[in-house]
């Protein structure tokens, strides 16, 4: 196997220049675009306040079931559930918020940030009928 013989970025025979710079500047402004985010939590208030011990009762029936005989298919199902409403619950009441910047910087960041995607899509997908 020769060093001609091997693909480049989605087996075309050139853009790994591109893929390269597009993916240093995809995780720039990635990086710069996710370091100004603060994510904060609020109170569970999905299905009213304070309801979130409401949520892990069909948890512990289903670990009980569970306990009590490996394969109920119900014990399974609860606990299944009741994670789900556990996980949503949590990410629905997650609040995200942008720092304040510059308009410049914020400029900056897009462009790393959508030009670097560009620029690894045009490497993947720019050459394909040369294969």
């Amino acid at each position: 196997m020769e060093f001609d013989d091997l693909k480049r970025p989605g087996g075309t025979s050139g853009g790994l220049a591109e893929f390269v710079i597009g993916f240093i500047m995809t995780i720039a402004g990635g990086y710069m675009l996710i370091s100004r985010v603060i994510v904060t939590s609020g109170f569970w208030n999905w299905g009213g306040y304070n309801t979130f011990g409401l949520s892990l009762v069909p948890l512990i029936f289903g670990i009980a079931f569970v306990f009590f005989n490996g394969r109920s298919i119900i014990g399974w199902i609860l606990i299944a559930l009741s994670i789900i409403v556990i996980a949503s619950g949590i990410l629905m009441n997650l609040q995200i918020y942008f720092q304040p910047t510059s308009l410049f910087n914020t400029i900056i960041m897009l462009v790393l940030f959508a030009g670097g995607i560009g620029l690894i899509a045009r490497a993947v997908f720019a050459n394909r009928d040369e294969v």
